[in-house]
């Protein structure tokens, strides 16, 4: 029988990774075809989901002080611990933009699951940044952190979902969390003095790091006191074994909310086309909206064009908006139908 991979990302705000990842399973049994789900992440919201674990509850801060209650997951190997930093330093916590104090917000929340994991008895832990309501340079979780020495043995890895420099980090997506132009200019020379406060400290240059500005800095922040930073996707692919899972299949299909330019650059989607045209695999990616290049249908075609074997659905452009985003699992569901029956017609042909 056909095989299909669906390897999707969250639709944030409207469907998570594995109910997109479900409405592909249910167009693929509707045409005979096996279908294989495994939903991915880059780092962002649902990290925490895609790799499991058991979950343990813990009363933190959350962006503004406030107090939550967020989780973090023990695998089943009983060391590795996986934080999800949107649960306790997230943006949607406060509201999104319109509730958010950026200047104010930081990542203390973030720091105490780390703490909390380290004190349960993990020596590794995965930390998925992304989602952050803060651009605090990772300030408030390393003063929770400290002494700094309760992490003597413990692995440290951050998923990063955008391989920003760190004082990149308030120019690029702090206006996304509420800051006006005066506030990210604050929030840079905050993060610019940071750099030499990391040096100073603990001797290394953040602002020289790949993906230092990831979370509002909480990667580079993380990585002064010895986390390795890493491409979020390339830790969830690695966990569930995706390219063993990819290769061999007849179709790929993966998605997100909005397919952008940084999709491509570290994001999940741009992963896992990237790894199914390394197997030769064709790849479908199912956008619920597009901006930029990607927002131009003129634009995406010629994209598309110089990549055999992708192929690219926007949701908003087949389905008008409203159904796009009130119903975007039934209208991947549909997408996915008519591509597979599109592919069996051919390959009857």
């Amino acid at each position: 029988m056909p095989r299909v991979v669906a390897a999707t990302d969250k639709f944030r705000g409207t469907a998570t990774a594995a109910e997109v990842a479900l409405a592909v399973a249910h167009a693929a049994a509707t045409a005979g075809w096996v279908c294989d789900q495994v939903p991915v992440s880059d780092g962002g919201e649902g990290f925490a989901d895609v790799l499991g674990g058991r979950a343990r509850l813990v009363m933190v801060r959350d962006p503004l002080g406030r107090p939550t209650q967020a989780e973090w997951r023990m695998l089943d190997d009983g060391r590795t611990a996986v934080v999800e930093m949107a649960l306790a330093s997230g943006l949607e916590l406060v509201g999104g933009p319109e509730g958010n104090d950026p200047v104010r917000a930081d990542t203390a929340g973030t720091g105490e699951l780390i703490a909390a994991a380290v004190q349960a008895g993990a020596r590794r832990v995965l930390v998925g940044v992304g989602g952050s309501a803060s651009t605090d340079g990772g300030l408030g979780a390393l003063d929770v952190l400290e002494p700094h020495s309760r992490l003597r043995g413990v692995e440290l890895v951050v998923a990063c979902d955008a391989l920003i420099p760190f004082v990149d980090a308030a120019r690029v997506f702090a206006p996304q969390k509420g800051a006006s132009p005066a506030e990210v200019e604050l929030l840079a020379r905050r993060l610019e003095r940071l750099v030499q406060v990391y040096r100073e400290r603990f001797g290394v240059d953040v602002s020289a790091l790949t993906g230092g500005g990831a979370a509002g800095g909480l990667a580079g922040g993380l990585a002064a006191i010895g986390a390795t930073l890493v491409p979020g996707f390339a830790v969830v692919a690695d966990a569930v074994d995706l390219a063993d899972r990819i290769e061999g299949a007849d179709l790929v299909v993966t998605g997100e909310g909005t397919l952008d330019e940084q999709s491509f650059g570290g994001k999940a989607v741009g992963g896992v086309v990237e790894l199914a045209a390394e197997l030769g695999v064709p790849a479908l990616v199912v956008a619920g909206d597009a901006v930029g290049p990607w927002g131009d249908p003129a634009q995406r075609a010629a994209a598309v064009a110089g990549r055999p074997g992708l192929a690219v659905e926007v949701l908003v452009e087949r389905f008008g908006t409203a159904r796009a985003f009130a119903d975007p699992c039934g209208c991947v569901q549909e997408v996915v139908a008519a591509r597979i029956g599109r592919g069996m017609a051919a390959a009857g042909s």
